[in-house]
């Protein structure tokens, strides 16, 4: 077998490298948020419209993203750290955030965020 007829075969039979998973869209969001925030403190851009114009997006997504910024800073990293996604569709969604985000207090959006996960580890007062 000549030589590339034969590194032709190795590779056939080769494993392909499984891919570990994705981001989950929320994740890049928060990162997203993150972001445009720090280039609205920088000046780099005036306002969050200015932000919609660059992006190629509606003030109103702009300002939902912004909204995920509102989550206490616990669950702000919660959401940047959350498990890469296998198959499927994202277990968490910005829209499944958006009522945690509407909570003022940061306590009640912890009650919200492990109630909404099904975790028994945080036990909240009604």
């Amino acid at each position: 077998m000549p030589g590339r007829e034969r590194a032709a075969a190795l590779s056939e039979h080769a494993p392909q490298p499984v891919s570990p998973g994705r981001v989950p869209r929320v994740a890049r969001l928060m990162a997203l948020a993150i972001r445009f925030d720090a280039l609205l403190r920088e000046g780099a851009v005036s306002t969050q419209a200015e932000l919609a114009a660059v992006g190629h997006v509606t003030r109103a997504r702009v300002t939902q993203i912004m909204n995920l910024l509102h989550l206490a800073p616990d669950l702000q990293e919660a959401v940047l750290h959350l498990p890469l996604v296998q198959s499927g569709r994202d277990p968490i969604t910005e829209h499944d955030l958006r009522p945690i985000c509407a909570l003022v207090d940061w306590d009640d959006q912890r009650c919200a965020w492990f109630a909404g996960l099904g975790s028994p580890a945080k036990t909240c007062q009604s």
